[in-house]
Formats: structure tokens, sequence, C-alpha cells
């Protein structure tokens, strides 16, 4: 009988590596900013060679595309954010005012996540090279997205609001969710995350909500 090869082992510490990797990235984008940023400085950081950093996980861009979607999720499991627990608060909301509260609490929760490398990346007046651009690009590509589904199910369960069609509807929580606005608020003018999240419940409030 030919015996079965068992590669968990060498997976599991391929997998270990690849987060080694994308933790260092994380530092070194926060702490010295994304146009220094090379991989050799992250090679060295994460005691590995540059050859393994681009098998592991590839090229600068992918690192930071690979680092921002841990670093959101908080692991490296195949679970999409829409099931995770924090969204999935959403969902449990018995009211609109319950959703307001836990939709401001996640966008709380995202930003606190990723704030700190995306303002690294992006803000203030960083060029947008080395695939910067490119992160940017679709990083509102992939907010405007769930910015649809979340308020597709809002107005499923609760209506539009008077004056606002759908679309538009989109367009203005996209505009309050954005990593600008975080970064101006927080980073830049001193505002706690608490008050981040008491103010988009109000500015979602008088959007979804006016009669509140």
């Amino acid at each position: 009988m030919p015996r079965s090869y068992d590669n968990s082992s060498r997976a599991e510490a391929a997998r270990e590596t690849r987060l080694r990797i994308l933790a260092a990235a994380r530092r070194l984008i926060v702490s010295e900013g994304y146009r220094s940023f090379s991989i050799a400085a992250l090679a060295e950081a994460a005691g590995v060679s540059p050859q393994t950093v681009y098998n592991a996980v590839g090229g600068k861009a992918e690192v930071l595309k690979a680092c921002y979607n841990v670093t959101l999720a908080g692991d490296d499991e195949p679970v999409a954010m829409s099931d995770r627990p924090a969204f999935r608060a959403l969902a449990l909301a018995e009211s609109a005012e319950q959703w307001i509260a836990a939709y401001a609490a996640w966008t709380r929760f995202v930003h606190e996540r990723v704030g700190g490398l995306v303002g690294a990346v992006l803000f203030p007046g960083e060029a947008l090279d080395g695939g910067a651009g490119g992160f940017a690009a679709t990083i509102d590509r992939e907010r405007r997205i769930g910015t649809t589904h979340a308020m597709t199910a809002y107005a499923e369960r609760f209506g539009l609001p008077a004056g606002y069609t759908l679309d538009r509807l989109i367009d203005a929580v996209w505009t309050l969710n954005a990593p600008e606005v975080y970064d101006r608020l927080v980073r830049r003018s001193g505002w706690s995350p608490e008050e981040f999240e008491r103010w988009i419940a109000g500015q979602l409030r008088a959007a979804l909500h006016p009669a509140a």
C-alpha cells in the first residue's frame, strides 16, 4: 500500500511565516510610512529572505493589500466580513435606531482596526506610488460594495428616508464612513474613537431616521 503524505505541518509552517511577514509589514508601514517601505527591509524585520516574502505574499503592493485584509479581519481565516460578529449585529437589530447604533459601532470597529495602516499609506500628502494608488482604489471599491449591501438591507427592513433614493443614500453613507473622515477627526483632530462613534451615529440618524 502506498503511504499517504501528510503535508499539514508544512502548510502550518508556511501560514505562520506568512503571518509573521504581514505583522512585520504592518509595523514598518505604520511606523515609517509606505513610501519608504521595501521588501528588503521587510525581509530583515521578519527574519526571512526577500524571496520568501515574494513566495509567501508577493511584491510590495500585494504585501500592502494582504496586510490590510488581515488587519481588518483580525486573522487570516477565510470568513467574509459580512459573516463576522461585529457585522452580524446589524442583522439582529430590531429597530432602525438599533441598526444605526450597530452600524456606527461597526464603522468605528473597522477604522480602529485599519485606520493606522490606511493613514500611513494615504494621508496626508503621501504619494500614491508603489501600488498605493491601486490600493486606494481597491479599498474604496470594496467599501462601496459593503455600503451598498448594508444600505440595501436597511432599506428593505426599515424603508428609505424621505427624499432619498437608494443610490443617494449609499452615496451619503459611503461618504460618512470614508477613512478620510476618520483620519481627519481622530488622528488629525484628536477625537477619541468613542466621540467618533457618537458623531457618526448622529449623522446616520439624521440621514436614515430623521423622525428621531
